[in-house]
């Protein structure tokens, strides 16, 4: 990748950085409470398993579980992905957080029941069913953080003696031969930006990148793959990054893409 020439658009050091880090830090963990809090919102207005106690009661019992689920969420997840299995394992990944999760709530979880209801807590004989309905929303709401905050796939570069790259015999004939430089999803087609002009073909995103191995480049955001040699510069601007590509053709980075980036060199 081309150094940028523009020293304010190179990666800061130092201080600078570690502010950048925690900042992002920062707005990463008020975007997963914030999603919480909705989705506690959403569980209070559809009375989840018919409580009868008022809609403003139903608020104050669920959005605040539902945020403290959301902190212990992200601390098992800080802790999970250091296993390597579990890196790998995407189903693994969930599975750990979603248990430990409703390992950790359940106690506060009970307490929290109890003090709200005034002795209304369910009895120690329901136990098992409680432990299964907090298992049960802790997957629904490790999924759907897992889905936000995940990165896009990395491709990487072939060793020697491997085969060509599948996608590559994808281009229609008037690309063929050229540098890929980023494949760019519009509905149900794919349009590829290459050196010799852009082409549409009938594909799926998700498809295409499992084709792409073997090229050095990586998903940039949900209908973006970028081939990391095609990167001139990047653009900041603010908590936004986009990468400009050779031809002219900028791809952007999404927030839970741009640290994933950045550790493996990109930016």
């Amino acid at each position: 990748m081309r150094e940028p020439a523009d020293p304010l658009r190179r990666p800061p050091a130092g201080a600078v950085h570690e502010a950048r880090t925690a900042a992002g830090y920062w707005r990463q963990l008020a975007r997963n409470l914030a999603i919480a809090a909705a989705a506690g919102a959403f569980l209070a207005i559809v009375n989840a398993f018919d409580m009868e106690a008022p809609l403003s009661t139903r608020l104050l019992y669920w959005a605040p579980l539902m945020m403290m689920g959301a902190l212990v969420g992200g601390a098992l997840a800080s802790l999970a992905t250091r296993i390597p299995a579990a890196r790998q394992n995407l189903w693994l990944l969930w599975a750990l957080i979603s248990l430990g999760v409703a390992v950790v709530s359940l106690g506060f979880i009970w307490g929290y029941t109890e003090l709200l209801w005034a002795g209304g807590a369910p009895p120690l004989s329901a136990l098992p069913y409680f432990f299964f309905t907090v298992l049960v929303i802790a997957a629904a709401m490790t999924a759907i953080m897992i889905a936000i905050n995940r990165p896009g796939v990395q491709t990487h570069a072939a060793p020697a003696g491997a085969p060509p790259v599948r996608f590559l015999d994808r281009l229609p004939p008037r690309l063929r031969g050229a540098a890929l430089y980023a494949v760019q999803a519009e509905d149900h087609y794919l349009r590829l930006h290459t050196s010799k002009g852009a082409d549409l073909i009938l594909m799926r995103l998700s498809d295409a990148i499992a084709e792409l191995e073997g090229l050095e480049g990586a998903q940039t955001h949900r209908s973006w793959w970028v081939a990391r040699e095609a990167v001139e510069e990047v653009i900041r601007d603010g908590a936004r990054v986009v990468l400009k590509l050779r031809g002219g053709t900028q791809a952007p980075v999404s927030r839970p893409n741009i640290r994933a980036l950045r550790q493996a060199g990109w930016f």
